[in-house]
């Protein structure tokens, strides 16, 4: 037993569990089939050594084959040896969100900061943007505890239109999916899903401004700018007012803006949806660039959503998404808990990586377009190990993870920046705004440890799979959610 976890088939009379792992059934299979396996391998392996040295050939041609085939087994033997890791004790981990409410009051839930990453409107249309942050707004969680960060690598004013407009249409939009106890809440799934969608006005009224968001967002993007038809107010203009002659996607100042439905809003507790809950904090971060300063794509572009997060709303969870990437199961972040409440894992566990799956794929995937096994079997090998890797997307993170081994905490360059910081200025008052914008300039990270020491590391194309093997060298623990029917 580990703190609330449990492994199968233990009982106890403690609170109820939060979560459990059990092996699976066929871990014997797989050994006794490594062992067959093996066996075989060291009699091909003999039989190439006994025709290299107890029957040698006079023929250096027969030779030179006979030790190039001797080279080949042998390495192919290795990679395979070397794979069985995944095979020797995989387990299957079960959440019981049930549970939680039973020992966590709503109240005490804590804050969760979601990272979206984007970087080219053309080659990553806004829409899809927009579906997967609509998507995470939309979880069943205390709204006022989520903040979703968007991060715009390519510096685009059609990226931001289209978030503008999408903070007015999620008003609607989280009301209704609560009313209807909506699974699939991006909304251009749901309304492309077979589902029986419910017969209202409310259903075609919520469709239709959909579907006008999704014109005025398309109709933008063609024409390559946001017009004057579509800029609706005073702030609005400031905002789009940044985008200068001079501003290029590879050479510009930083631009973060808040959105909400009205832009002169300056108190949180005054934006609210249609029904009167609070919004999630939805904000839009393009982070300075300067063609003389290496900006480390997409590590770098989460380094800087890490720091004006924590400048912002420093919540204790983190949970990084590709922008093509929308959860669709709402109790998601209920999931997580199940992990990051269990005192026994408190100081140890790093992240969770949740399982990816993909949509439009051929039931047969004959291609293996899903990649089941480096998202989805491997990861289960890895979970009965010391942990899975992270893989760019469907990740929780500890903040406190990202700053070092837990016996030797790095500290940062400003307490702001810590994970024991405590916010206690409106996300809106210009001086949060000001650090803000000092933490993501392109030239913060100047001798500094950041990507080295402390946030997501650089030094790999692979930033994911590099930060999860630097953060288990440090001690951290990581484990594999296993969901069965929907994921993430």
């Amino acid at each position: 037993m580990e703190g609330r976890g449990l492994r199968a088939g233990f009982t106890t009379d403690a609170p109820p569990p939060l979560h459990m792992s059990e092996p699976l059934r066929r871990t014997a299979f797989n050994r006794l089939f490594a062992v067959v396996y093996f066996s075989a391998i060291l009699a091909l392996l003999y039989r190439h050594v006994r025709n290299l040295f107890l029957h040698p050939t006079t023929s250096f041609l027969s030779f030179s084959i006979t030790l190039s085939l001797f080279i080949s087994d042998l390495v192919l033997a290795f990679m395979w040896a070397s794979a069985q890791a995944f095979r020797m004790s995989p387990i299957r981990r079960k959440e019981f969100p049930q549970n939680l409410k039973r020992i966590i009051k709503d109240k005490d839930f804590v804050g969760l900061d979601v990272f979206i990453c984007t970087a080219d409107p053309y080659k990553e249309p806004p829409m899809n943007v927009v579906n997967t942050a609509l998507s995470l707004m939309a979880y069943d969680y205390p709204t006022e505890e989520i903040s979703i960060y968007v991060s715009d690598d390519g510096g685009s004013v059609l990226t931001l239109f289209a978030f503008m407009e999408a903070a007015k249409f999620a008003r609607h939009w989280l009301p209704f999916c609560r009313e209807h106890n909506i699974m699939e809440r991006s909304p251009h799934v749901y309304f492309c899903s077979n589902y029986q969608h419910p017969s209202s006005p409310h259903f075609d009224k919520i469709k239709m401004m959909y579907e006008d968001m999704k014109v005025k967002v398309e109709h933008v993007i063609d024409k390559d700018e946001v017009t004057d038809e579509y800029i609706t107010d005073h702030q609005q203009r400031q905002a789009f007012n940044k985008w200068t002659k001079s501003f290029t996607r590879m050479d510009h100042p930083t631009v973060i803006q808040i959105m909400n439905h009205d832009q002169i809003i300056l108190d949180k507790s005054n934006d609210k949806d249609i029904s009167g809950r609070l919004m999630p904090n939805l904000i839009y971060v393009s982070r300075g660039k300067s063609k003389t300063s290496p900006h480390h794509f997409k590590a770098g572009a989460l380094n800087v959503l890490l720091r004006v997060s924590a400048v912002m709303t420093n919540a204790p969870i983190i949970l990084t998404q590709d922008c093509d990437m929308y959860s669709n199961d709402p109790q998601t972040p209920l999931r997580m808990l199940c992990y990051l409440s269990d005192p026994a894992l408190k100081s140890s566990l790093a992240f969770i990586q949740f399982p990816q799956r993909f949509h439009g794929v051929n039931k047969d995937d004959i291609y293996d377009n899903e990649y089941k096994l480096p998202f989805q079997i491997n990861p289960m090998g890895l979970d009965g190990l010391k942990g899975p890797n992270y893989v760019g997307s469907g990740c929780v993170f500890r903040r406190r993870a990202l700053f070092g081994d837990p016996s030797t905490p790095v500290a940062p360059e400003i307490p702001e920046l810590s994970p024991e910081h405590v916010v206690n200025k409106p996300i809106r008052s210009q001086e949060t705004l000001s650090l803000a914008h000092h933490v993501a300039s392109c030239n913060y990270e100047n001798e500094t440890k950041w990507g080295s020491k402390t946030g997501f590391r650089y030094g790999s194309l692979v930033e994911d799979f590099y930060t999860s093997y630097r953060l288990r060298c440090e001690d951290g623990r990581a484990y594999f959610a296993t969901l069965r029917g929907l994921h993430f």
